[in-house]
């Protein structure tokens, strides 16, 4: 007969500060196998929780333990741990380990810190347990804490996304631009913002153009590069506990490309800012609702051919007029447009441009004005920013309210630094402009006919501000200087040869 005894162990490291003060996996294995072997006996099963377990992975493997230990109590020894709080890391389960040798017989063995299955021994016991509960709820606290004081001092509360790196400076970790990752970033966001991909031909492109994710993963996957255009880290954010902080890292992205990238996601009609006169481009004359593109597939003599179609979102409501236009009758429309602001004369070519130098002065002082009243809007969204903050800091607002606001303020506060800009660029820059869109509307038809999709929507907008289309036409409003080219070529012709 087998006199060996037999025994179930379990091996438990769940910090790399424990595997440093000599309690890793390997130093408890030899000990329980050791302690096996000096009393004469061996180990049947041996459980391992390693310091990268989850807490899911970590609950599994102690059921496992339970149910094998119960299921064999009848021929087991007893149950090895190293140390009491390498047992239990909380009071739960060592309740459990004391059930399992007080109803099934299963003795508890600490090979490190030997007790006695004594009332005395016992109560030891359990005040080991007790101390390691308290450990481990305290240590979760603290880094609970930790990570709440990285995240108001703008720092990542764990790794950076895909485009930054830590580095080691002095001690202190600190969050750069990953000199790689960031111009894959960058040109992702490009791409989409401005040259009118969708999320499948960004995939295609980056393919193509040799940009892999990671050496072992090439291929940037659609549902990967939809998380990264709605990724706020990229702006300067920081996300913790579903909310967004400010972070003191690099942006990678500017404000602007990122708020026309978002503006792009939002729209509902999946591929429709491929289409010349879709995304919002044209409003319906009889409803005001966009006009809206779908394409079709018919089968002609010569195989199947694709026709795009263009008509109100609302077209097929109530007594709403039927219309639908092929992109061919539009492109009519719009090159006759481009022919009315054509001008033969090269005498009158130069009076128009000298008529719109003085006629951008008023738009530059409307422009002056516009910047004064935004830049007292910015210095309100600033005051209320602070205002917001005192608040939190007496703690009169939560955590979660503080960190909506003071998005939205941020948000606000970038977009009317950006309007601030524009309005700042263009009074300087308005009179040069003028001219430069003069000389491209004498030319308009040729570049349109030999003009790709992203240039065409280019150039819509910006000679229009916006379009109706009024039954079967099309009616721009025009944007300066365009609008004065039309109005000199009706006074023109009304009055020979003055503006």
């Amino acid at each position: 007969m087998d006199s060996k005894k037999r025994y179930v162990a379990l091996a438990r490291v769940s910090s790399r500060e424990q595997e440093r003060e000599g309690f890793s996996l390997d130093v408890q294995v030899d000990a329980l196998l050791q302690y096996a072997d000096r009393n004469n006996g061996e180990i049947i099963r041996l459980f391992r929780i390693a310091e990268t377990a989850s807490k899911f992975d970590e609950r599994t493997a102690f059921k496992e333990l339970m149910a094998f230990a119960k299921k064999n109590a009848q021929r087991l020894d007893g149950l090895l741990f190293y140390k009491v709080d390498r047992a239990a890391r909380n009071l739960f389960d060592y309740v459990e380990l004391e059930r399992l040798e007080s109803e099934f017989g299963v003795r508890f063995i600490s090979v490190a810190q030997p007790t006695e299955n004594t009332p005395a021994g016992r109560m030891q016991r359990r005040m080991l347990a007790s101390m390691a509960s308290f450990y481990t709820e305290q240590q979760s606290l603290d880094v609970k804490e930790g990570l709440e004081r990285r995240v108001a001092s703008g720092l990542f509360p764990t790794r950076p996304p895909y485009g930054y790196r830590n580095v080691r400076i002095d001690g202190r970790s600190i969050v750069e631009l990953h000199p790689e990752n960031a111009v894959k970033i960058r040109r992702i966001f490009e791409l989409y913002g401005y040259h009118n991909h969708t999320l499948d031909m960004l995939v295609e492109t980056l393919r193509n153009e040799g940009i892999e994710w990671l050496p072992s993963v090439p291929r940037f996957g659609r549902s990967k590069l939809y998380t990264i255009l709605n990724d706020r880290s990229y702006i300067g954010d920081i996300k913790f506990r579903g909310r967004w902080y400010p972070g003191t890292h690099t942006p990678i992205i500017e404000r602007r490309l990122w708020n026309r990238v978002q503006a792009l996601l939002g729209h509902k009609v999946y591929k429709q800012h491929q289409m010349t006169y879709a995304s919002d481009l044209i409003k319906c004359g009889h409803c005001g609702s966009p006009i809206t593109g779908e394409r079709k597939t018919k089968m002609t003599k010569s195989g199947e051919r694709e026709y795009m179609y263009y008509r109100c979102s609302q077209y097929h409501k109530g007594d709403h007029p039927r219309i639908r236009l092929t992109e061919k009758e539009l492109d009519a429309q719009m090159l006759v447009i481009f022919d009315s602001l054509r001008v033969e004369d090269d005498d009158f070519r130069e009076l128009i441009r000298e008529e719109l130098r003085q006629a951008t002065n008023w738009d530059e002082r409307a422009s002056a004005r516009k910047a004064k009243q935004l830049q007292e809007d910015l210095v309100q969204v600033r005051d209320q920013q602070n205002r917001l903050l005192n608040l939190r800091m007496l703690e009169e607002i939560d955590a979660d309210t503080f960190a909506s606001k003071s998005q939205e303020l941020r948000d606000r506060e970038e977009e009317l630094k950006l309007e601030i800009d524009v309005a700042d660029r263009g009074r300087h820059e308005i009179i040069d402009i003028a001219v430069k869109a003069f000389e491209l509307s004498q030319s308009l038809r040729e570049k349109w006919l030999t003009a790709d999709y992203d240039a065409k929507r280019r150039l819509l907008e910006i000679i229009c501000l916006n379009w109706t289309l009024d039954d079967v036409s099309l009616v721009p409003t025009m944007r300066k200087p365009f609008d004065l080219l039309v109005k000199g070529l009706v006074s023109k012709d009304s009055r020979g040869d003055t503006i």
